[in-house]
């Protein structure tokens, strides 16, 4: 009886002792957890802060300053903190005039060193005009427009390469956990602990075993063979996400994002003609005949321009007798020579944005081949879009018959022979 009950309270001391371990290691990962989350919250409300900055000055300020010190049609704004105080940069983007007016010196002579060109007031809220300046005083760290496309691949597969790290990371950490845990428990009860290497190759044995489970994963590894097959072939000629090298850095992001600069003003002929041009030097030299640095290429980029033209920056004259030199531009969509497209029947017949089949292009610092093209995708865009019939010249004649013969139905590319062979293959 009493070697039982020595036993009992044995047994009880071993379960408080597994109990108390239990409960330290939780309090620890608990703590731990709520440390990496207080961390991260606070270092995410710091972004966001700094992020809405950002677009509060692309939105506003880009169009007219650079964040460097390089003049736009105003200052560059490289350090502006360090040289105004929080107030008076405040005042000066609230009202530049009412300041002018008041006798502030510094603001007058701004305004004069600027040909008295008239800032455009923004009325922004107290916590907008502090995201503002918290961005002007810590940009971020310039970064060189990738325009490689194996440079693009490499940066891309270390990304990746990462990701798949940090899982591996955590993984081994799991099991490390996990592991610790059940030796402690063992340790406790007296039981005989094991390795890592001894538990995986004992869950293992334990898996391998049942021959359901051997069965499923084979099964699971055909299916996945045979889907990655199939992709393998179907992706035989879709060239997305296509990004070659190009011989100036061109940002379609900084042009047609930031700036606004209209898709049509570049490629006039997107309107007019089957193929939708590359613009030349010349309609670049509209705006970079006085625009020499670039916000995140500086110098360099532009100069490609003033080099292929015979243009001197300094004197703002072209040079005379120079031999110009083409562009080589690569290009990047590329339809098969038995397809017909024409870009002035989608974009003014059809009404469809630059957007729809060549994607965000004004988010895009390298130009990439957002969508598939392939005959698919067309046919899908073909049955899914309707046509805009009203007020269209192109398809007044066959609305009412249209309306008549699809009653109550949308009127789609299709159902005008959108989708017969003979529209793209003649």
């Amino acid at each position: 009886m009493f070697l039982c009950r020595q036993k009992n309270i044995n047994l009880r001391s071993n379960q408080e002792i597994v109990l108390k371990k239990s409960m330290g290691l939780f309090r620890t990962l608990r703590s731990n957890i709520f440390l990496f989350l207080l961390g991260f919250l606070f270092s995410f409300n710091l972004y966001g802060q700094v992020e809405e900055g950002e677009k509060l000055f692309k939105q506003n300020c880009a169009s007219c300053h650079l964040m460097s010190s390089a003049r736009l049609v105003g200052p560059g704004l490289e350090g502006v903190t360090d040289k105004y105080e929080k107030e008076w940069l405040i005042s000066w983007i609230r009202n530049s005039q009412a300041l002018i007016a008041s006798g502030d010196e510094r603001a007058i002579e701004v305004f004069e060193a600027y040909n008295k060109s008239v800032m455009t007031s923004f009325d922004f809220s107290d916590d907008e005009f502090t995201a503002l300046l918290d961005y002007l005083a810590n940009p971020p760290v310039k970064e060189e427009i990738a325009s490689n496309n194996a440079q693009n691949s490499v940066e891309q597969g270390m990304s990746f390469s990462t990701k798949m790290m940090i899982i591996a990371l955590i993984l081994a950490t799991i099991v490390f956990l996990l592991v610790s845990i059940k030796n402690s428990l063992k340790t406790a009860l007296g039981k005989e602990t094991e390795t890592i290497p001894q538990t995986l190759f004992s869950q293992y044995q334990l898996f391998v075993s049942n021959n359901i489970n051997v069965l499923f994963v084979g099964a699971v590894f055909v299916i996945v063979s045979l889907k990655f097959v199939f992709d393998l072939l179907m992706g035989v000629g879709v060239t997305t996400n296509y990004m070659p090298e190009q011989p100036i850095a061109f940002s379609h992001k900084i042009h047609a994002g930031i700036n606004g600069v209209d898709c049509n003003y570049c490629h006039t002929s997107a309107r007019h003609s089957k193929h939708s041009s590359i613009p030349s030097a010349d309609l670049c030299m509209n705006c970079h005949t006085y625009i020499n640095e670039g916000s995140v290429s500086g110098k360099k980029e532009i100069a490609k321009i003033y080099d292929a033209i015979g243009f001197d920056p300094e004197t703002r004259t072209y040079i005379e007798g120079y031999e110009q030199k083409p562009i080589k531009w690569v290009r990047i969509h590329n339809l098969p020579d038995h397809a017909y497209f024409n870009h002035s029947q989608h974009v003014v017949a059809g009404g469809l944005e630059c957007q729809d089949c060549h994607g965000p292009v004004e988010e895009m610092d390298v130009l990439y081949q957002h969508a598939e093209l392939t005959m698919g995708w067309c046919i899908d865009c073909h049955r899914e879009t309707e046509v805009k019939m009203e007020g269209n010249n192109y398809y007044t004649h066959l609305h009412e018959q249209l309306k008549e013969k699809y009653k109550g139905q949308p009127i789609t590319v299709d159902k005008m022979g959108g989708i017969e062979c003979g529209k793209c293959h003649y």
